[in-house]
């Protein structure tokens, strides 16, 4: 057994080891699904205590793995050590240079609420909750990817701790090579503690979501299915079938139904925006439609996640194409008077400005995709697992005809358990080319990122 006596004064974080006070805590993942029992946490407060931990680590044999949010954690951790990065939360805007500059355990939320106070906005993902860092590692497809791009494409640099335990900064003109790796190749190149990105100005956003009542559901995904074919370039949309809890908080049109949300995003003049909206607004009549101008700070709200840790289980991926058999093959799953175990099904419209790369080049994987698919199934109350199980199992089924040959490791969702998936998250050139850096930066595979 590892004595942990001389990291702990190596460190000015906490190090926690399973008998000590506090170790479970700081493991919390937002998927209560996991509990995380590795033999030591290091909750890091700089990068120096992510250096001496790597360095610790590398030297006792132990693999490392990060935790921040906890949004992208598929399965549990139980050996080695684990650094939690959410004491590295500073965020600092530069709103002449239209930069922001952030550590690893910052969310996007602080990200939008600091770049609002200069009338500036960060291209973000969907939910307010998610860490920042993890995010953009992975690529990014958020509410704005038809009109804007990937996220990962806003990056101007990263600060990483590499294998050895030193400090460097990646960008354009230092460690290029990291750079573009750390751009979508997501792990086992390092422990990135901070992170900047460009800020966009974004003057008019003409965006929400419409609800549409269960009876509708068939028509309104029809009917956006087909929108999506000639739906304009700069124009987002999604789509979900939800279930809603019974919940007295709820309206009583909401608590204990489900319902169709339809999401949209147009950034400019709110005339044009209402004009591209017209066609999904006349689908079906709507229950709520939050769909109207809006501030960059509220870019959360138009898919308007779930903010509370829950245990969940996740199927997800990448689409080629969506048609009318697959349309179908969804509704008979979880359309309207289905009983099924997934609270929600989601397509994401994706494409457009996502499809085109950095000019320099990056690892993000799936830009030829044209849809993201997701079931989430939450793991409440006990004994539903294998219900969730099996219509995970039927959706990922269904999707099978349609799968993009290469999808994104933010979106597949086992892929750290499958080399088969985990394969297919890179193109071939591109994955071999993660190998050989990944190889340069960290030889010995201190950093525990692709499955055996």
């Amino acid at each position: 057994m590892t004595d942990f006596t001389e990291l702990k004064t190596l460190v000015s974080g906490p190090v926690l080891t399973p008998d000590d006070d506090g170790f479970a805590e700081e493991l919390v993942s937002n998927n209560l699904r996991w509990v995380h029992t590795p033999e030591v946490v290091v909750g890091a407060v700089s990068a120096a205590d992510v250096a001496e931990a790597v360095r610790f680590a590398a030297a006792n044999d132990l693999p490392v793995r990060v935790l921040a949010t906890g949004h992208g954690d598929e399965a549990a951790i139980t050996t080695g050590l684990v650094i939690t990065t959410r004491r590295l939360d500073q965020v600092a805007v530069d709103p002449a240079a239209h930069t922001a500059t952030f550590g690893a355990g910052v969310r996007w939320s602080a990200i939008v609420a600091a770049a609002a106070e200069h009338d500036l906005a960060a291209i973000t993902g969907a939910a307010a909750t998610v860490g920042a860092v993890g995010y953009l590692l992975g690529g990014g497809l958020g509410p704005l990817a038809r009109s804007h791009g990937m996220s990962s494409d806003y990056v101007t640099g990263f600060t990483v701790v590499t294998a050895a335990g030193d400090i460097v900064e990646a960008n354009a003109t230092e460690n290029p090579e990291l750079f573009w790796a750390l751009r979508g190749g997501k792990g086992g190149l390092g422990v990135v503690t901070g992170a900047s990105i460009r800020l966009v100005e974004l003057p008019a956003l003409f965006a929400g979501n419409i609800v549409f009542a269960e009876e509708n559901i068939e028509a309104v995904l029809r009917g956006w299915a087909d929108y999506t074919q000639t739906a304009p370039i700069n124009v987002t949309t999604s789509i979900a079938f939800v279930r809603m809890p019974p919940l007295p908080e709820l309206p009583p049109f909401l608590s204990g139904k489900t319902v169709a949300m339809l999401r949209f995003a147009f950034p400019g003049d709110p005339e044009r925006g209402a004009e591209s909206a017209a066609p999904l607004r006349a689908l079906a009549p709507a229950v709520v439609d939050s769909i109207r101008p809006m501030r960059p700070i509220e870019v959360p709200s138009i898919h308007n996640d779930p903010t509370d840790p829950v245990a969940a289980a996740l199927f997800g991926g990448l689409l080629d194409r969506i048609d009318e058999n697959l349309v179908t093959a969804l509704l008979d799953l979880a359309g309207a008077g289905k009983e099924c175990a997934l609270v929600s099904v989601e397509l994401r419209h994706i494409g457009s400005a996502a499809a085109v790369d950095v000019a320099e080049g990056s690892a993000a994987g799936g830009r030829d995709a044209s849809f993201t698919f997701a079931g989430v199934g939450v793991l409440v109350p006990p004994g539903i697992e294998p219900a969730v199980r099996a219509d995970g199992a039927r959706l990922l089924d269904a999707v099978a005809p349609y799968l993009s040959p290469v999808s994104n490791i933010n979106f597949a969702t086992t892929a750290y358990l499958d080399p088969a998936l985990f394969a297919t998250c890179w193109s071939p050139a591109t994955a071999a080319r993660l190998a050989n850096i990944r190889a340069v930066f960290d030889p010995t595979g201190v950093f525990a990122f692709v499955p055996a």
